[in-house]
């Protein structure tokens, strides 16, 4: 079988993603056309009666030893045609894990949960005719099915409960980012149900994992004029991020659940301004994936001039430095466990911290990343982590993957 050097998965993202989404590069030579004109011919009608009932005992799939997994927009995940290509390349390039987009920028559900809030508020937008039919089919090609889910960038939520919403301090209206975007107050406890509840149907619907994003403060815009309804501002701002992870471990339990931080959270002491520290994720997710494209760092990280050119050294002096916070916070916990041990007489059970998966960058942005540069990305992480290798995720925000790089 052949494929062409950039394998196109998605001819049909809004364009909105195409050239914005998440402040990232887009792929050369992208050939697209109107989502609605081909999501409405591809999507497979359902068999069932009722396409997007819970299922009642879903069957998942064990992770893979080594992820080697890729993105998919709503979009691409609601498209028989492209989930047929993602088990092309799964066949022929080993790919076996897919993020789809359940919950995105936008706020809106991408399938009918039937949650009452989700209804109440119109938070949807049905992308994803038959969710059930999609997981199953990845499913039949023992390809491990993640949710991801974006947490506290919500403007549709920050439109219908303004209450709950980051405010302008100068008018005390919306607070947008700099895309135009509304977020929620991070410290909000009414919505972190909200997104327990997504989670839980999410879970129910047969996925294999929750990927939880945008679990943090905002970074950009106007940050001096924000104003926080829930947020007293005495609590650190990591503080209520690190409760936040706790509810959902707490609210999920015996569910595979990951998270993804800032890439600089590897290697800053501090929470970034935003709330993020790797320890606070260690403790409380099976997976954490910082989110270490060379593209994002700032000019003369490192000495370097234009990180997104050195994806190698970016990626290993990042992993490198998660790996010694994970293995000093691996030592306390054991230390703590023997302590137990001793002092009650009994054997303590260890606790299990995070395993790190890095999101590593398949888009132009500062460089061109062809397959070398992927391959560099990969050996990075496969050098850093040593022992503790367990894959890799690859995003495009335009869902064009370099294949080449992984043969």
């Amino acid at each position: 079988m052949q494929f062409s050097k950039k394998y196109i998965l998605a001819v049909s993202i809004p364009v909105l993603v195409l050239m914005g989404y998440w402040g990232l590069g887009t792929k050369k030579s992208i050939t697209f056309l109107p989502s609605g004109k081909i999501e409405n011919s591809t999507n497979s009608s359902s068999t069932e009666k009722k396409p997007n009932e819970p299922v009642r005992n879903p069957v998942f799939i064990d992770t893979p030893n080594i992820v080697k997994g890729i993105y998919l927009t709503s979009w691409s995940g609601g498209s028989k045609k492209k989930i047929d290509e993602v088990i092309r390349l799964s066949k022929a390039f080993g790919i076996n894990s897919v993020v789809i987009d359940i919950k995105d920028f936008s706020g809106y559900l991408a399938y009918d949960t039937g949650l009452e809030q989700v209804k109440k508020y119109k938070a949807y937008e049905i992308k994803i005719a038959n969710i059930t039919e999609v997981i199953n089919k990845l499913h039949s090609e023992n390809i491990y099915a993640i949710a991801r889910i974006t947490v506290f960038q919500d403007p549709v939520m920050a439109k219908a409960r303004p209450d709950l919403a980051v405010k302008r301090k100068s008018t005390g209206g919306i607070w947008l980012d700099r895309k135009g975007l509304g977020w929620i107050d991070p410290a909000n406890k009414d919505y972190w149900n909200y997104i327990v509840d997504i989670s839980k149907d999410a879970k129910s619907r047969g996925f294999d994992e929750l990927n939880f994003d945008y679990i943090r403060f905002p970074s950009d815009g106007n940050l001096a004029d924000m104003e926080f309804p829930s947020w007293s501002r005495k609590i650190p701002k990591h503080e209520i991020i690190r409760e936040f992870f706790k509810h959902l471990r707490n609210n999920l339990p015996g569910v595979k659940i990951s998270a993804d931080l800032f890439g600089l959270a590897t290697v800053q002491k501090d929470d970034l301004g935003i709330g993020q520290i790797i320890e606070d994720a260690y403790e409380n997710f099976d997976y954490v994936s910082p989110m270490v494209y060379p593209s994002h760092y700032a000019s003369g990280f490192n000495g370097y001039k234009n990180p997104a050119k050195y994806p190698y050294e970016v990626i290993k002096y990042s992993l490198d430095g998660a790996v010694k916070k994970l293995s000093a916070l691996d030592g306390n916990v054991a230390a703590a466990s023997t302590t137990l041990a001793s002092s009650t007489n009994s054997i303590a059970s260890n606790k299990k911290l995070a395993e790190l998966r890095p999101w590593i960058q398949d888009f132009d942005l500062g460089a061109d990343y062809n397959a070398q540069m992927i391959r560099l990305e990969i050996k990075a992480a496969r050098d850093a982590l040593g022992d503790r290798y367990v894959g890799f995720l690859l995003w495009s925000p335009s869902n064009v993957y370099t294949v080449e790089a992984l043969r």
